[in-house]
């Protein structure tokens, strides 16, 4: 972990370790590149935008709620390839 999350969270030390499932996760989602995610919640605004001018509301709202959300992921997936649980760096005293 980067030193400056070990301040601000504390030390490694005593920390749970994940599980298979969620190592599993990240070992795929880690392989992601984060474009992915930024386009995927651009895409999903343009579309709700697009839905709510051809006046299709309840659809548009529904497509509109998804931009957090992938938004979201692309933000887990960045602190995993940056401070994910298999980083391997030696404790610091």
């Amino acid at each position: 972990m980067d030193t400056s999350i070990r301040e601000t969270f504390g030390s490694d030390q005593g920390a749970a370790k994940e599980g298979p499932i969620a190592r599993g996760i990240e070992k795929r989602t880690a392989r992601v590149p984060s474009d992915v995610f930024l386009w995927g919640g651009a895409g999903s605004a343009l579309a709700a935008i697009g839905l709510m001018l051809a006046g299709k509301r309840s659809v548009a709202n529904f497509v509109g709620q998804w931009v957090p959300t992938i938004l979201l992921l692309g933000i887990y997936n960045k602190i995993v390839k940056v401070a994910g649980h298999d980083r391997q760096e030696p404790e610091v005293h």
